[in-house]
C-alpha cells in the first residue's frame, strides 16, 4: 500500500476513541477493586455509591472498542489478500496472547488465590498454573489455568478476525455485479433504520433474551451474550468503516443521541439506585435495567462516534501517535499493575482517595515504563503486539497505517 493510501486509511477519530475507551478501562478496573462486585481481588473498604458511576460506561465502553477493531480490520483486509491478512493478524495477536497468559496474567491469579486464602510460594503456584494441576476453586467453581483473564478481548478479536477472513474469501469469489447489487440494496436502507432502530432493537433483544440465561463469563465457549454484542459491534465497525454516509449521519445526530443517552442512563442508574436503597423490588429493577440497556448502549456509542468524527477526525497530536503505538502493550500489563499495586497498598490503609490515586499513578507509570522497555527490542515488540522495526540502513518505519496497532 502506498503512502497516500495509508494516510487516507488513518482514521484519527477512531484512534482517539480507542485511546479514550482504554483510558476509561483503566479507571473502570481500578473501580472494580472498590465496588461491591466480584473481581480478582477486593478492597476491604467497598464503596456502594460507586455503582451508579461504574454502570455509566458498562454498556458501551467495550462496544466502542469492538467497533474500532472492526473498522481497523476492514482497512487492513482491503489492502491485502486474505491469506496475507490472516497471517499478519495471527502474528500480531497470538504471540501477545500467549505471552500474556504465561507471563503477565499469572501474578494476578496468584494474588487472587491469596486474597481467597490460598497462599503458595510463587514458583510452586506457577508450576501448578502451567500444568493445570492446582485444583483451585473460585466462588465454588473450578479455576482453570492457564487463563487469559483480562486478555479475553484478544481471544474474541482473534476469533472474529478468523471468521471474517473466511467470509471475505468467499465474498471475493462473488461476481462484481452481484457485489454491486448487494451494495446498492444496503445503501437504500434508510439511515434511521440502519443507525437507530436496528441497533437498538438488536442490543435490547440480546439483553432481554440472552442475558438472563447466558451471563457474561469471558470463557469464550457458552459466552453467548457477550459474543452477540461484541460480534455485532465488530461487524458494524467493519461495514461502516468506509461509509461517509454513515459517519456524516452519526456526526449530524450527535446532539440528539447524546440527549437520548443521558435519558437512558438516568433510567438505568435510577433503577439501580432504587434497588440499592430497597425502594423497589430487585426483580422490577432488573427488568427496567434490561429493558433500557440496549438504548443506553447504542445511544452512547452513536454519540461518542458522532462527536469524535465531528471534532477529532482531523486532530492530530504527538500524544495520539505515542498512544496509538503504546495502547496494546499498556492493555496487556495494566490489570496486573492495578492488582499488584492495590495488594501492596492494602496493609497501609491509606485514605481511599489517596490510595486510588496511587494505584492510578503506579498503573500509568508502570505501563509507560513497560512500553519504553519493549519497544526497543524486536522480539519484545512481537510479544506485545507491536510491528517489528526494520533497523537496516534501507529500512524505514514508513507512513502510519492501521496495522500499526494490534487492535
Amino acid at each position: 500500500m502506498n503512502g497516500n493510501a495509508a494516510k487516507k486509511d488513518r482514521r484519527l477519530d477512531l484512534d482517539w476513541i480507542r485511546i479514550g475507551a482504554f483510558g476509561l478501562l483503566i479507571l473502570y478496573h481500578i473501580g472494580m477493586y472498590y465496588v461491591p462486585w466480584d473481581w480478582h481481588v477486593k478492597s476491604p473498604r467497598t464503596i456502594d455509591w460507586l455503582q451508579p458511576i461504574m454502570v455509566l460506561t458498562n454498556p458501551w465502553r467495550l462496544t466502542l472498542l469492538f467497533i474500532v477493531s472492526g473498522a481497523a480490520t476492514r482497512f487492513m483486509l482491503d489492502g491485502a489478500a486474505t491469506p496475507a491478512f490472516l497471517r499478519t493478524r495471527l502474528l500480531r495477536l497470538v504471540p501477545p496472547l500467549l505471552f500474556g497468559m504465561l507471563v503477565i496474567v499469572p501474578p494476578q491469579t496468584w494474588l487472587q488465590l491469596a486474597d481467597a486464602g490460598t497462599q503458595l510460594p510463587y514458583l510452586r503456584f506457577y508450576a501448578a498454573y502451567l500444568t493445570a494441576s492446582g485444583n483451585w476453586r473460585w466462588h465454588d467453581a473450578p479455576l482453570t489455568t492457564p487463563t487469559w483473564n483480562h486478555l479475553w478481548f484478544v481471544v474474541y478479536i482473534l476469533a472474529y478476525t478468523i471468521l471474517l477472513a473466511g467470509a471475505a474469501a468467499l465474498v471475493r469469489r462473488l461476481p462484481a455485479r452481484a457485489l454491486a447489487l448487494i451494495g446498492q440494496r444496503v445503501a437504500r436502507i434508510p439511515l434511521w433504520i440502519g443507525l437507530a432502530l436496528l441497533p437498538v432493537v438488536t442490543f435490547t433483544a440480546i439483553r432481554l433474551i440472552l442475558a438472563p440465561h447466558f451471563p457474561e463469563t469471558h470463557a469464550f465457549f457458552g459466552d453467548w451474550t457477550v459474543h452477540a454484542e461484541s460480534l455485532a459491534a465488530f461487524l458494524f465497525g467493519f461495514g461502516a468503516a468506509r461509509s461517509d454516509r454513515i459517519w456524516s449521519a452519526l456526526a449530524a445526530w450527535r446532539h440528539t443521541t447524546l440527549l437520548v443517552a443521558i435519558a437512558a442512563y438516568a433510567v438505568y442508574a435510577g433503577a439501580l439506585i432504587l434497588w440499592m436503597s430497597g425502594a423497589i423490588d430487585p426483580a422490577l429493577a432488573k427488568a427496567v435495567m434490561r429493558s433500557v440497556y440496549g438504548l443506553d448502549q447504542w445511544s452512547w456509542t452513536a454519540a461518542m462516534l458522532g462527536y469524535a468524527h465531528h471534532h477529532l477526525a482531523r486532530l492530530d497530536h504527538p500524544a495520539r501517535r505515542y498512544l496509538t503505538q503504546a495502547i496494546f502493550p499498556w492493555y496487556l500489563v495494566h490489570q496486573t499493575l492495578i492488582i499488584g499495586t492495590a495488594w501492596m497498598l492494602r496493609p497501609i490503609a491509606l485514605p481511599l482517595a489517596l490510595e486510588a490515586t496511587m494505584i492510578l499513578a503506579a498503573t500509568i507509570g508502570g505501563c509507560a515504563l513497560f512500553f519504553a522497555l519493549v519497544r526497543r527490542t524486536n522480539w519484545l515488540r512481537v510479544l506485545t503486539g507491536l510491528k517489528p522495526v526494520d533497523r537496516s540502513p534501507r529500512g524505514s518505519c514508513g507512513p502510519e497505517h492501521p496495522s500499526e496497532t494490534a487492535w
